[in-house]
């Protein structure tokens, strides 16, 4: 562990071992970075084979005894690391060169913010530059999250808060709402300027939770009362357009989710809409 280090990358593991030394060898940094692997109980060769690997090396290898999930494993590298910076990064992700170190001083340069986020690269079937909003917006997190899984949060913050709860899929949307409920202020990095690469293939593209997407948001709302109480004051001072303020409920919200919504959601990426082309 290199207690210099200001950031901490944790990486959740699960069968997927050649893709995670893949994101381990994205990390390029011109500063010591703590890296921390979480192995969600693989059985596979491949993966021990990569672990041992890794584990030869700096990098911090934690290993579950059964499978747990994503949010269990990331509260496992957090309780392995120390940084004051946490850097959550799926196995199948990658770093953007530099971006840690950026992320970093921009958290040291604005004291009052917790988080630093930005606009990423989606990278597989296609590639392009993912346009995510300026702000940490409570009306678009109580429909929709456009907030990237990989950001940049002030361990202390995530503490305060209990982390990522356990939510098939949703635990990123469970803890930017609690961030937005709480007024946690963030900064952006830059439009433009990629914070992450995040590769769409197979599940992903799919997930399980759109299946029961109605189930989980309503547990979404159980979870917020207060998020979705103050909606109207919440909505008057989003910098969403007029249209989009009346769409997003209609649009989103409880709305059971299809998979034919991916080929619409691939015409308005060519339209450019939430996108930002190189």
């Amino acid at each position: 562990m290199k207690n210099s280090a200001r950031v901490a990358v944790i990486i959740p593991c699960f069968r997927d071992g050649p893709l995670a030394l893949e994101a381990v060898s994205s990390i390029r940094e011109d500063e010591p970075v703590e890296v921390v692997v979480v192995d969600d109980h693989s059985t596979d060769p491949a993966t021990e084979s990569v672990l041992a690997e890794l584990e030869s090396g700096a990098v911090t290898v934690v290993r579950h005894e059964r499978n747990l999930g994503p949010a269990a494993a990331r509260a496992s590298g957090m309780r392995a690391s120390a940084a004051p910076y946490v850097f959550p990064l799926d196995s199948d992700d990658h770093a953007v060169p530099g971006a840690l170190g950026r992320m970093a001083d921009a958290l040291a340069a604005h004291p009052e913010a917790d988080v630093c986020f930005g606009d990423y690269v989606e990278f597989g079937e296609s590639e392009m530059v993912r346009a995510v909003p300026a702000q940490l917006d409570p009306y678009r997190l109580a429909y929709t999250n456009e907030y990237p899984i990989s950001s940049m949060f002030r361990r202390d913050l995530l503490e305060d808060v209990g982390g990522w709860p356990t939510m098939l899929g949703y635990e990123d949307w469970h803890l930017w709402m609690t961030l937005a409920e709480r007024g946690v202020l963030a900064v952006h990095l830059g439009p433009g300027v990629p914070i992450y690469r995040r590769r769409l293939h197979g599940d992903r593209l799919l997930t399980a939770s759109k299946d029961v997407h109605p189930e989980l948001y309503a547990r979404l709302r159980d979870d917020h009362p207060r998020l979705f109480a103050d909606l109207a004051a919440h909505r008057e001072r989003s910098q969403l357009g007029r249209t989009r303020k009346v769409l997003y409920p209609i649009v989103y919200g409880s709305r059971r989710r299809f998979r034919w919504e991916r080929r619409v959601k691939a015409m308005l990426d060519r339209a450019g809409v939430w996108t930002l082309r190189r």
